[in-house]
């Protein structure tokens, strides 16, 4: 249908998928209440989801290469939108764990590797500014889905807040999946930039492959963790739902400056610089979440943090194209996504656990401010590309 289709296509999938997973979390205290389940369970849950989006993105960038977006989006946005329907009616935590490790898991393993993968495709030039404008819609969806969850909670019950959000997700990502192709033909499936062979096998064989994908395991946990459990920290620290929910919209808002800004720049600074700025934005904001205690300093610092995490997903993608190219970009970059829901699906539960046993978040944050130290260290070895991802 066009490039342009397939960059709102992206946009929807993005805003829908990751804006109704934290949504998710602003309703971890309404499962304390009607079923007296623990946050280590309902973490657990969403780390699930978050593993099975790197086992799936695996296959789901093959499929994409393949058969494209449209196929594969489709049937995932609807299980997707199943899932949360189904939530609806549990009674059991198995139920819960196994519903997520499913229809959530599948919609979250498809969402970012294909529709990523697919923007690559369609624009060879500018590719970090559009991946970025694509990622815009996950921080849209942080912002408007947890505040909208916090009011169908509150106004209706849990089981129709997490009906309309099963109905609004699926028919939402249906017709993001409707509007999706891959281009006729990539000129950028030709190039050959550093490292890339005849045989694209090789890539996963070379240093800077490793290293990004040691880099995104470093990382991740601390993406899937703080969004997570900022809603329910804030409330700890006595903030209203509403008000912790706004949180998550705080977040979101910064992100798309990040994702903007960074996009915008990546061709220009390289992905080390790019890499860098976004460690250091939430490095701090850790710092600050361990020694600050005020609740309103939480706003603050969701703005730093908000800058770096949305930085973050606008940068991975094109590092990927500008070193490896794109004949099996959605292949490559599927491996270095599994590698960080490997350790993004345990942080979010050892978080919850060190909530449930000490009564703090602090050694969950300090954990994470060491991780992205190290990712930041590895991300300096890092070689230049031979060309920019401007050229493919």
């Amino acid at each position: 249908m066009g490039r342009y289709a397939a960059l709102s296509g992206a946009f929807m999938t993005q805003f829908m998928v990751i804006g109704s997973i934290f949504g998710f979390g602003v309703l971890f205290n309404a499962f304390e209440q009607d079923f007296g389940w623990s946050r280590t369970l309902l973490s657990s849950c969403v780390s699930l989801a978050f593993f099975m989006m790197g086992v799936l993105a695996f296959f789901a960038g093959r499929l994409s290469d393949r058969f494209g977006p449209r196929l594969v989006l489709g049937g995932a946005g609807l299980g997707y939108g199943i899932g949360f329907a189904l939530m609806s009616q549990v009674s059991e935590p198995w139920q819960l764990v196994l519903i997520f490790a499913t229809f959530i898991g599948l919609g979250m393993g498809t969402h970012d590797v294909v529709t990523l993968s697919t923007v690559a495709r369609w624009f060879e030039q500018g590719r970090g500014l559009m991946t970025g404008i694509a990622k815009v819609g996950t921080a849209l969806g942080q912002m408007t889905m947890p505040p909208l969850a916090a009011y169908l909670v509150l106004t209706y019950d849990l089981e129709t807040t997490l009906m309309v959000m099963g109905v609004l997700a699926g028919s939402v990502l249906v017709l993001a999946a409707s509007i999706m192709d891959h281009p006729p033909r990539s000129v950028s499936e030709r190039s050959t930039p550093i490292e890339t062979t005849s045989e694209r096998g090789d890539a996963r064989k070379s240093n800077t492959f490793r290293t990004l994908c040691m880099v995104q395991f470093l990382f991740f946990p601390t993406l899937m963790t703080v969004p997570t459990h900022m809603a329910v920290h804030g409330m700890d620290l006595g903030l209203t739902t509403s008000n912790a929910a706004l949180l998550l919209s705080v977040m979101g808002g910064s992100s798309i400056a990040g994702r903007l800004l960074i996009g915008l720049q990546l061709d220009r600074m390289g992905s080390k610089s790019a890499y860098a700025l976004c460690f250091a934005s939430i490095i701090l904001s850790l710092l600050g979440l361990l020694v600050l205690r005020e609740p309103s300093y939480l706003f603050s610092l969701m703005v730093l943090y908000g800058f770096g995490h949305g930085g973050l997903f606008a940068v991975v993608s094109p590092t990927v194209a500008s070193y490896f190219g794109m004949r099996e970009h959605g292949a490559l970059f599927g491996t270095i996504i599994f590698f960080g829901t490997i350790s993004g699906a345990i942080g979010p539960i050892l978080a919850g656990y060190a909530f449930d046993t000490l009564g703090t978040y602090s050694p969950a944050f300090l954990t994470l401010a060491i991780m992205l130290t190290i990712s930041l260290l590895l991300v300096l070895t890092l070689p230049k590309p031979a060309q920019s991802s401007v050229q493919g």
